[in-house]
């Protein structure tokens, strides 16, 4: 009896030991951290914005609302040849401005008069939305629907009657033609318009009109895996310009009780997050490829080089946001060939930029390391889902790594293993020179992903100082090319 006493006794005590032993072996996060379907979002890095409608017959960027369905009429549309053009430009969904601020819809809303329906296309059969929504479904991309909440057709914009209008539409499109990742709302709101033949300017309270927390729960409930962009999240902010700059400094985290949609004066905060943020808000950068977001002729001189985009990805998603690039039909209703051209010539050119990771065959060594579970191995493995975390509370440490001979570097990719947080602080990147270390860049955030782009330079070492961390240092993946 004695005995068996003992036994239990024992067992206990090294159950115990061995939970918290385990417990000890991992670090803890440092909230606030990403859903599970932001880390798949963070995951897709790029896709394509596109900007449809009667402004691309009107050659106007906001159309005034009184515009004649008539007008709407792309002489070959090809929307097959949009998504495909995409996809082989390596990026991974589609948003589409299913409704401008002109209040045009390209699907045949039974709450609307004023829809591709009213239009030539298709001798008014057409629904635009369904083509790209099934294009997508086709070619593997996600799908999803900006819907502009200002609408300068309506003659109830600005009264309630409105609010239920634009939620029937929500209904709409998530009934017919998901599933949809991400829901856009513009922070547009207000302002001159036609308004049923009014034409007067009216003004709404961003704030509270549109009862954003009701909306926002009535498409969760239609979509539960749905990601909502705007000024204010709630789980995707506006980066605060339209120039396709991420802050070099740039939190996931900010306080959404602190914004609105539409509310000004916060491009800065919005830019660069807030290191105490209390919400996981990562920032998406939208910029157009053409100096437009819908297109016009007289701007086919202007399309953006294959370089200018390649830049652009270093300063969206190599300062750790998605990049959600424009790419506007013409008024055939094709992706001009200058645009195609460019984009397949911005996809080579991140290829061969990014072909050869030199890391892959490098020796790793770390300054410290939180427990032997945490390997500095897992910095190179190419493993989303492993990482290297310094010993508990080192708020500053280093890693090296030896490519065994002389190599041409140019780029430099860390990023944070951010499913336990958001952590660094500040940073810097040395080479060796054959006797010293020569410090070559000094940066703030990493984030889910940093591309630090220096002098190309031959060096057989490289190490990463951590200089201030939020807790730990936990760094996810390195990459050399």
């Amino acid at each position: 009896m004695k005995t068996s006493k003992y036994f239990v006794f024992f067992a206990l005590f090294f159950t115990v030991l061995s939970c918290k032993t385990s417990q000890m072996s991992y670090p803890k996060p440092i909230f606030p951290v990403p859903t599970a379907d932001q880390l798949a979002w963070h995951e897709l890095e790029t896709y394509a914005f596109i900007h449809f409608t009667t402004n691309t017959f009107t050659g106007k960027e906001w159309g005034y609302g009184d515009e004649s369905p008539s007008i709407f009429n792309p002489t070959d549309m090809d929307v097959d040849s949009w998504v495909k053009t995409i996809k082989d430009a390596g990026l991974k969904a589609v948003i589409l401005t299913c409704k401008h601020h002109d209040g045009f819809v390209l699907w045949p809303s039974k709450f609307t008069s004023h829809s591709v329906a009213a239009s030539p296309y298709k001798n008014g059969k057409g629904d635009v939305v369904k083509e790209v929504s099934e294009a997508c479904k086709k070619y593997d991309l996600k799908f999803g629907v900006y819907l502009s909440p200002w609408d300068r057709n309506r003659a109830d914009y600005g009264s309630p009657s409105y609010i239920e209008y634009y939620r029937n539409q929500l209904k709409e499109l998530f009934a017919a033609y998901g599933p949809i990742f991400e829901m856009w709302f513009d922070g547009a709101n207000g302002g001159d318009g036609f308004y049923g033949g009014s034409k007067e300017t009216r003004k709404i309270n961003g704030k509270t009109f549109y009862d954003w927390p009701k909306t926002i729960d009535l498409v969760r409930g239609l979509e539960p895996k749905i990601l909502f962009f705007s000024d204010a999240g709630p789980e995707i902010r506006w980066v605060g310009n339209e120039r396709g700059l991420a802050g070099r400094t740039n939190w996931n985290n900010i306080s959404r009780d602190t914004l609105y949609a539409g509310k000004a004066g916060i491009e800065g905060v919005l830019n660069t997050g807030h290191e105490n943020g209390k919400d996981w808000v990562p920032a998406e950068v939208d910029v157009s490829i053409r100096p437009g977001w819908f297109y016009h002729a007289e701007e086919d001189s202007k399309v953006k080089t294959p370089e200018q985009l390649f830049e652009i990805y270093l300063t969206s998603v190599g300062r750790g946001s998605n990049l959600l690039l424009n790419i506007p039909p013409d008024r055939r209703g094709q992706i001009h060939e200058i645009d195609a051209t460019n984009l397949l010539a911005w996809k080579k050119l991140i290829n061969e930029k990014f072909s050869n990771n030199l890391a892959n065959d490098a020796k790793v060594s770390v300054s410290s390391k939180f427990s032997n579970k945490q390997k500095p191995q897992n910095l190179i493995d190419g493993n989303a889902k492993t990482y290297w975390a310094a010993a508990e509370g080192s708020k500053n440490a280093s890693v090296e790594l030896d490519f065994g001979k002389n190599q041409l570097i140019n780029f430099v990719e860390l990023q944070e293993y951010i499913a336990l947080g958001q952590r660094v602080k500040s940073f810097s990147l040395e080479i060796w020179d054959g006797n010293n270390w020569k410090e070559v860049a000094t940066e703030t955030t990493i984030g889910y992903k940093r591309i630090i782009k220096i002098k190309e330079t031959q060096t057989q070492k490289i190490r990463i100082k951590i200089n201030d961390s939020k807790a730990e240092v936990i760094l996810g993946e390195i990459r050399v090319w």
